[in-house]
This record gives structure tokens, C-alpha cells and sequence, in this order.
């Protein structure tokens, strides 16, 4: 596009400019490049092909007031590229989605992180390092082995017919077993190599139900309904199990729990347990006396209260918090967005070891473009409740155990929310799941700021994939809500979530018309009942925020598809919309289109009002007259 406003007389330009009424620059402004329409690969469905489709702007400056506003229309950042998912068109809808922080309500499991790291602070979780393991053995399956239980990665440990009298040591390394089979059984060819699955959970079952569960003399603990989640991905997929004898057999949860317990057996007799498909369930069994059983299922009770606060007592700055306990100490260091060698050599590690990245890959440049560059012009405390104390613009959230940085959260602080964007951890210390216990500081985070700052009220966590499970997890902080991709308005997700289960792309804000048809439709309420069998996986929001959301300038070069054949024609409406008042960033000046129009040719011109529209569309229209649009 700039090669061909090249053409146009640039001696007509600076005339026309010397007489326009040149747009005021002093202070903040935002200056964008559009890059316009572009395909590239799926990272969520894996379909093979430049199904996602996405408008991309290239951001030199943005002030947090206009990026709010973007987030709103459900645009989103990676480094200093913003791209926003072209709905109706894309493979994978990806819907905004975000938490009052004051209404949130810990479920659980999220109560149950709280707890384990406050126990490993003050030293009653038993756990040892790495480099006291012995050495991994593969059996017949190549599942992994070890002389002493341990869990996947290593992170907790107890020695070989040892009791197991921590719940969260058993439930796991229960959950990383299964894990270990399926993955085994992707590897072998019996479950398709081209579907993603959601993390196992396991949970205890509760001494009251396990009498109308058990079917034999065996006390039931544990019980997983994974096999319901890989069922339904299967289904969804259109997909086969393959038997050994090149058989295939349709994708139930009760032939998945069984193919899956014949896996298991050997992984759990070493700490006293049996295993057992019943009905699509794996259920472990136990035969100690039920008193020591009622030991290991025991809950502690927590408050919603001890929840949140913990990780805020002792704090010496709004910047700077710290857990003081016995045995270890937390602190919590907020800071602006910079390059920190330490947070790199963490970043490194994490992606090697966690995601498989290659070496060679994770380049000290790709770090800074995707985790420290910000366009985000900073804007400093006002004192005036307007800004809260640390200001507006992108920041690391530092986590350190006693001095060692252990994880790191990439946000941005905006007028109404903390966008959280990425965080990266010690692969030494998954067994804490951080990346649920961060999003839980960060939730809290807002809802003491707010008391500085009353606009900042919402926790953004990007974008919420239906039809990818792995993103499910960010749904299990409630009560979200979803944007609707047309009117963008705030939709509940408990309202949006079985209209999602229809179909992919949906105008959510419809949703009242949508119920009714639901209502009258007796198939909806089947998926919706076998979707509640599905659940949201327990050990599945470990997955950091936005993990494979990177964007990348680099998937948009050279697919350009504007006069392709996918390229649709602006309806008369939407050419009929004013991109008069569009300021132009041309040449270091800043002048609204229409006082500029005349200075291009016919065929300039055309093109680029063409794009303008689309921009328009993209953007709306207060954001198109108040960002500068930079043609260099």
C-alpha cells in the first residue's frame, strides 16, 4: 500500500498540509501501521493449513487509555504487534474474556494452591529436589518408571511403600500418570496424534460416596473422569481409537477408561493402590483399613478471605509484597517492563523444559519482542485516585522464594483492569502449580488497588477458546463473563457457555433469541448434559496465560490476501462510513484524512479509503479518529 501512495504528488501533499488544521501533538498519542487482513497456521486446532485468520496493527506508540479501549473490541498485544481474531472467518473463535475481581469466588482446587504453597512455606509439604531422584526406567509401554514414586517432572517424592499421607501428593502424582499413558497411547498410534487433550485430574472421593461407588470389598480414594474430556475432544474430531489389531473402535468414555486402566496398573501397585474402569471412570482403590484412608482424604477448611490474602502480609510497598513464614519466605516484586538477565535465564529454562521449545529458538531477541517490548506509553501516579500507586503501563510481577526468582508475570495495568498476558516459572516447582496460585495474586492485586484507583475493577486473562480445551481453564475463575465478538457487549459465561457448545462462532449478545431456540431443541440439551460431564480439568489452568497466544509480525509477511479471492467486498453501509476525520501520520505530519484527500490520484485514493473502511471496521469508529494512522 505505501509503495503504490508513493505515486502520489507529494508536492500537493505538503501544500495541502501547509494549509489544513494540523491535529495537536503534544503529550501521549497513539501511532499505528495496519497491517491489515492475514492467514497463517493454527496453534490450537492444529489443522495444518492458514486456517486463523486475523487483522493485525503494528503499534510504534499506544496510550493505555486507547489499548482498553482495543481490549474491548477484543484486540490484544504480543510485544508491540496487536492482532484481533476475524470471527466469523477464523478456525478458532477466540472470545475476550475477564473477572470482577470483586465478585470472584476461589472454587476449591483454587482454595486448595492457596494451601499448598503456604504449607511448603512453612515447611510441612514434603518434597526433595531434583537431583535426589534416581535414575528413570521405561517399562514394556514406555511409560516411565522410577525405584522410589515420584511424580512426572520429580517434584514430589516419597519413597517406595512409604505412606502417602498428603493428598496432594497423591492426587498428583495420580494426575501425572495418567498424563504419562495418554501420552503413550498418542505415541503408539491408539489415540490420534493430531488432537489435543486436557490434563488428568484426580480427586479424592469423599468417605460418605464411596460405599455407592466401590463394587468390590476395596476402599475407593481417587477417582478421575479424564476419560469423559478425551472422549468428547474425540467426538468433536470426528475421530477413532485404533486397537492393536488395527481395529477401529468408537471413542466412549467407558472403552477410553478401559484402554487407559490397563496402562495403569503397574504405574500404582508401587504405592498400594489398584486401579478400575467403571462406567468411563478410573477409579483407584485401596485396601488399608478405612481410618488411615480417612487420613489422606482429609480437607482443611479456607476462607475466601485467607484465600486472597495470602501473599499481601508484611508488604512494604504497593510494589513490593512479602509471606513471611517459618520456614521460607515469598516475596513479590512489582516492576515496570525492562530486560532482566535473571528473568531470561528463567524464561529459557521454562520454555525448554515445559513447552519443548529448542534452544536455538528461545533467542534473547525473540524474548524481548514477545515479553519486554511494550508500546504502552507509561503514565505515572496522579495522586489524585486516577492512577493507581505503581501508574499505567506494562509490568513484570516478580515471585522469590528466598531471594530466588521462581516465576515471572508479564501484565499490563490499563484505567479498568490488569491484563495478564504471560508467566513463566521453575519447572522445579510445578508441583505448585503457579500459574494458578499467580493468577490468584494478580486477582487479588486489583481488588486492594482499586481502593487507590475505583476504575481499576476487572482482571482480563486474554482470550477464551471453547473449542480448544486446553483453554478452557480460565473459565474456572468465576464469575467471567465473554465478549460478544459483534456488539460488544458483556455477556455471563454461564449464559454464553451453552450456546458456545452449539457452535463455534456465536453473537453472544443474542443470547436471549438463542435460548429460546435452544429450549425447543432437544439435542442442545444432551450436549449441554454430556458437557457438564466434561467439567473443567482441576490441573489444567497450569497452563500459563495465553501460552500459545504469541503473535508474531513474522507469520504475516508475504500473505497478504487483500485482493484475493477471500477478501470480502464492504457492504454500502459500512463504504458509507466518514474516514474523513482518520489523522494520517505521513511524512512526520498528522493531518485528518479529508484535508488531505485531493492529494492523491484516483487510484490511490480508492485504495486507500478501501482500507481505511476496513480499519474502521476493525477498530470502531471514536478509536479510527483518535489513532494516528502512520503511513510512514
Amino acid at each position: 500500500m505505501k509503495d503504490r501512495l508513493h505515486m502520489a504528488d507529494k508536492k500537493k501533499i505538503k501544500s495541502e498540509a501547509s494549509s489544513s488544521n494540523s491535529i495537536n501533538n503534544g503529550g501521549a498519542e497513539s501511532v499505528v501501521d495496519d497491517v491489515g487482513r492475514r492467514r497463517s497456521s493454527c496453534g490450537y486446532c492444529k489443522s495444518g493449513s492458514n486456517t486463523s485468520i486475523t487483522h493485525g496493527l503494528w503499534a510504534h506508540s499506544l496510550t493505555v487509555y486507547d489499548y482498553q479501549a482495543l481490549l474491548d473490541r477484543g484486540w490484544r498485544r504480543s510485544g508491540c504487534f496487536l492482532y484481533k481474531p476475524e470471527m466469523e472467518k477464523t478456525c478458532c473463535p477466540s472470545y475476550t474474556i475477564r473477572l470482577k475481581a470483586s465478585d470472584f469466588v476461589p472454587s476449591k482446587e483454587q482454595v486448595r494452591v492457596s494451601k499448598r504453597m503456604q504449607r511448603f512455606l512453612d515447611g510441612s509439604l514434603n518434597v526433595k529436589k531434583p537431583d535426589e531422584q534416581n535414575e528413570t526406567s521405561r517399562d514394556s509401554n514406555g511409560l516411565s518408571k522410577k525405584d522410589t514414586v515420584s511424580s512426572v517432572q520429580g517434584d514430589v517424592m516419597v519413597d517406595n511403600g512409604a505412606q502417602m499421607n498428603n493428598l496432594e501428593q497423591v492426587t498428583y502424582y495420580l494426575s501425572k500418570q495418567i498424563d504419562s499413558v495418554v501420552l503413550a497411547c498418542t505415541d503408539s498410534g491408539e489415540f490420534p496424534s493430531d488432537v489435543q487433550f486436557s490434563k488428568s485430574s484426580v480427586k479424592s472421593v469423599a468417605p460418605a460416596k464411596r460405599k455407592l461407588q466401590a463394587e468390590t470389598a476395596e476402599v475407593l480414594l481417587y477417582s478421575s473422569n479424564i476419560s469423559f474430556q478425551i472422549a468428547a475432544a474425540l467426538r468433536r474430531a470426528n475421530k477413532s481409537i485404533h486397537q492393536k489389531d488395527d481395529h477401529c473402535v468408537e471413542p466412549t468414555p467407558k472403552v477410553i477408561a478401559e484402554v487407559l486402566s490397563s496402562h495403569l496398573d503397574n504405574l500404582v501397585s508401587a504405592i498400594g493402590l489398584s486401579v478400575k474402569a467403571c462406567n468411563g471412570h478410573i477409579n483407584f482403590y485401596s485396601t488399608q483399613v478405612q481410618s488411615q484412608a480417612d487420613v489422606i482424604v482429609g480437607k482443611p477448611a479456607v476462607s475466601k478471605d485467607s484465600l486472597t490474602s495470602s501473599g499481601s502480609k508484611g508488604s512494604s510497598s504497593n510494589n513490593s509484597r512479602k509471606l513471611q513464614a517459618k520456614g521460607q519466605s515469598l516475596e513479590i516484586r512489582l516492576k515496570m517492563s525492562s530486560f532482566d538477565p535473571e528473568e531470561y535465564a528463567l524464561y529459557r529454562r521454562y520454555q525448554i523444559k515445559v513447552h519443548n521449545d529448542t534452544p536455538n529458538h528461545v533467542t534473547e531477541s525473540s524474548y524481548r519482542r514477545f515479553l519486554v517490548d511494550s508500546p504502552l506509553v507509561f503514565v505515572p501516579t496522579s495522586g489524585d485516585g486516577a492512577v493507581p500507586p505503581c501508574g499505567f503501563g506494562s509490568f513484570h510481577q516478580q515471585y522469590l522464594i528466598n531471594g530466588r526468582l521462581v516465576a515471572v508475570g508479564v501484565m499490563d495495568i490499563l484505567p479498568k483492569c490488569l491484563s495478564s498476558k504471560y508467566l513463566f516459572w521453575d519447572p522445579d516447582l510445578a508441583f505448585l502449580s503457579l500459574g494458578k496460585y499467580s493468577a490468584l495474586q494478580e486477582i487479588n492485586w486489583v481488588s486492594e488497588n482499586q481502593k487507590h484507583c475505583p476504575s481499576l475493577q476487572y482482571y482480563y486473562l486474554g482470550y477464551y477458546i471453547h473449542s480448544c480445551s486446553k483453554m478452557r481453564y480460565k473459565a474456572a475463575y468465576r464469575p467471567s463473563e465473554l465478549l460478544c465478538p459483534l456488539r460488544y457487549q458483556w455477556v455471563p459465561f454461564d449464559i454464553a457457555r451453552p450456546l458456545l457448545d452449539r457452535k463455534r462462532y456465536v453473537v453472544l449478545s443474542d443470547y436471549a433469541t438463542l435460548q429460546n431456540e435452544a429450549a425447543s431443541s432437544p439435542h442442545i440439551i444432551e450436549d449441554q448434559t454430556e458437557q457438564e460431564e466434561e467439567s473443567f480439568p482441576e490441573e489444567s489452568n497450569d497452563i500459563p496465560i495465553d501460552a500459545d497466544e504469541e503473535m508474531s509480525e513474522l507469520a504475516f509477511e508475504d500473505s497478504d490476501d487483500e485482493s484475493g479471492p477471500e477478501t470480502t467486498s464492504l457492504s454500502p453501509a459500512e463504504m458509507g462510513k466518514d474516514v474523513g476525520n482518520i489523522v494520517i501520520g505521513l511524512k512526520g505530519m498528522h493531518l485528518k484524512y479529508k484535508d488531505i484527500r485531493e492529494a492523491f490520484g484516483a487510484k490511490e485514493r480508492n485504495y486507500l479509503e478501501t482500507q481505511l473502511h476496513k480499519y474502521v471496521m476493525a477498530v470502531g469508529s471514536d478509536l479510527s479518529e483518535r489513532i494516528i494512522y502512520s503511513l510512514g
